[in-house]
């Protein structure tokens, strides 16, 4: 009887900047590490809809634009009082009615798959996330001409460009805000930006991520450059499954604690074969 109850309480709107905050908790009362300026910053960028009763906020679901072709979907949440009542499928499509006809990539959990299956989503890889604090951070050599060095400010086309190659959609406008709560390293090879990585403060310490580089070898230089200038922090990192970054991240002291599907309804973009994106901004941001 509650739960038939509860059904009928529930209402369904868009989701407001002034919902930062009920957000937030309801991501709080799943164990989800969300800071507010976390919620804020993806609120800034993106759109979706909210389930609420009298009690206020029960579930949330949003999704970004990259483009006119693709999107990101994620922060699917319901409150743990209130699963099994077909809320989230309702957030879902309310969202997937927003982005129209858009190739839509997600992250999903083993068991949110199904569900994603039936709205006609497909599998594409997987994306393990690492986290953890490394208190030793290898030094590894680069090619020659080639350095380390911070984002300058003539900079944001060529990152744009990069990025764009990497995910093979428009990246230019979260990489854009990305830099506004973000530090930011390249590899410069004779003047010519090759690779990125980024880093924000993130949930209980600092993620790092977008990790854009021609191979895998790079990848561990932008990486290491950030374990090796926040030795000792709480650091997090969503690697794809295809990188091989996942035993040597194990071995600095980023442990693998979980792994989710990647999956993508419509077409997959295509990426540029001379470079890739080995870690993620984040599981909802891609």
């Amino acid at each position: 009887m509650t739960d038939q109850l509860s059904a009928t309480a529930v209402s369904y709107r868009r989701i407001t900047d002034n919902d930062a905050e009920a957000a937030h908790r309801l991501s709080l009362s799943v164990r989800w590490p969300h800071r507010l300026d976390d919620w804020r910053f993806m609120l800034r960028l993106g759109a979706g809809f909210v389930a609420e009763d009298d009690d206020g906020i029960v579930g949330t679901a949003m999704c970004w634009s990259h483009g006119t072709e693709f999107a990101s979907l994620g922060m699917v949440i319901v409150d743990a009082a209130r699963q099994g009542q077909g809320i989230g499928r309702k957030l879902m499509s309310m969202v997937m009615n927003e982005l129209g006809n858009r190739n839509v990539l997600l992250h999903a959990t083993e068991a949110g798959k199904p569900l994603y299956e039936k709205m006609g989503f497909k599998q594409t890889g997987e994306i393990h996330q690492h986290q953890g604090t490394v208190f030793k951070s290898p030094l590894m050599p680069l090619q020659p001409g080639e350095r380390i060095r911070p984002l300058g400010s003539r900079d944001g086309a060529r990152l744009a460009a990069l990025g764009a190659r990497a995910a093979g959609m428009p990246r230019n406008t979260v990489l854009a805000a990305m830099q506004d709560v973000a530090e930011t390293v390249v590899i410069d090879r004779y003047d010519e930006v090759i690779g990125c990585a980024m880093l924000r403060r993130f949930g209980h310490g600092y993620a790092i991520g977008p990790v854009i580089a021609p191979d895998i070898d790079r990848a561990k230089a932008l990486i290491s450059h950030w374990t090796g200038t926040y030795g000792g922090a709480f650091l997090r990192i969503d690697v794809t499954g295809w990188s091989g970054l996942s035993p040597w991240l194990n071995e600095l002291g980023l442990v693998q604690v979980d792994s989710v599907v990647a999956m993508v309804r419509g077409e997959a973009p295509l990426s540029d074969a001379g470079v890739r994106q080995f870690a993620v901004i984040s599981q909802a941001l891609a």
